[in-house]
């Protein structure tokens, strides 16, 4: 059975709102939430980018929610035995309730220390590395590791949870979703993608988990509006996802969209069904968990359309 989440922008929601609206996304019925993890915001109009581990911690005091990091890079900004610390610590101050989903990143997050920004495949060969740090540091033992990426001298973890987080891992496309089969715990995705489900699960039997957003408003034209203003570059340009490392390179590709375009690829209005539709496509191709997010500042709204009229619709 396909189980439902909510999905928390932290590109859209400062610190205090991420924490109140999975409070009262716990509230509403929901038991998990996927939290996004970025250093800068899409477009400078969602205005928001809290560091994720602080608000991890307080999600994980103040709820009894799941938690996932939709998604970390740990190969490039943050170096992996920093994050294997910081997601021991969340485990252990959530425990059995952490997943740490992790990808091989985007240009817009990671290009702030000045690294080079490299192709697809090296990117993976880091991720891959960085997986290995990871598990590596949860064993409580002492790790030394001189990588091809990464260099680690005598660290070891004292606060660790009783069972390390299982490792989810994003894939877009046949060679990250072979990955993610090959190396994670489970897959993580943003499309209904039937194929790349069947292809993770050819070899792996993890969990999976997709995520996807609708825009609630009283009116479809006004939830059209909200969406082109915040989302406005969904579907556009690509690879641009990984590749754009500015805000207003994003803002550019928005400002060629229009609001009817928005809308084929996102369920706006106040309309149940299109939404329980959206969502459906999703639990027919056999996903596990799917998180929805709401776009725009009307989170109570948003919250509400889908736990009293679209979840039970399916």
């Amino acid at each position: 059975m396909t189980r439902f989440g909510y999905f928390l922008s932290a590109e859209e929601l400062g610190p205090r709102e991420l924490v109140a609206t999975g409070q009262a996304a716990e509230a509403a019925g929901f038991d998990r939430v996927w939290v996004s993890d970025h250093y800068h915001p899409w477009l400078e109009v969602q205005g928001q980018s809290p560091f994720v581990w602080s608000v991890l911690g307080a999600l994980a005091a103040s709820t009894s929610l799941r938690l996932t990091t939709a998604v970390t890079c740990p190969s490039f900004r943050i170096h992996p035995a920093v994050l294997a610390q910081a997601a021991a610590t969340t485990a252990a101050l959530a425990p059995g309730r952490f997943t740490f989903g992790i990808g091989s990143g985007e240009a817009l997050n990671e290009h702030v220390l000045g690294d080079a920004w490299p192709p697809v495949s090296v990117r993976h060969a880091r991720l891959e590395e960085a997986v290995d740090v990871l598990r590596q540091l949860w064993t409580g033992r002492t790790v030394t590791h001189e990588g091809s990426y990464f260099t680690v001298h005598n660290a070891r973890l004292f606060s660790l949870p009783a069972e390390p987080p299982p490792i989810y891992i994003s894939g877009f496309g046949p060679e990250a979703t072979s990955l993610a089969a090959r190396i994670g715990d489970g897959w993580i995705t943003t499309s209904p993608d039937r194929d790349g489900l069947e292809l993770f699960r050819r070899t792996n039997q993890g969990g999976t988990q997709a995520g996807l957003k609708i825009c609630w408003a009283a009116t479809e034209e006004e939830a059209q509006q909200t969406a082109l203003r915040y989302w406005g570059h969904q579907g556009m340009g690509g690879q641009a996802a990984q590749d754009l490392p500015m805000w207003h390179e994003f803002e550019a590709l928005a400002a060629q969209n229009t609001p009817e375009k928005v809308a084929e690829s996102v369920a706006c209005g106040p309309d149940p069904k299109k939404a329980a539709a959206a969502l459906r496509a999703y639990v027919d191709a056999g996903f596990d968990e799917v998180y929805v997010a709401q776009m725009g500042p009307d989170q109570e709204g948003g919250l509400r359309f889908l736990s009293e009229q679209v979840l039970p619709l399916l």
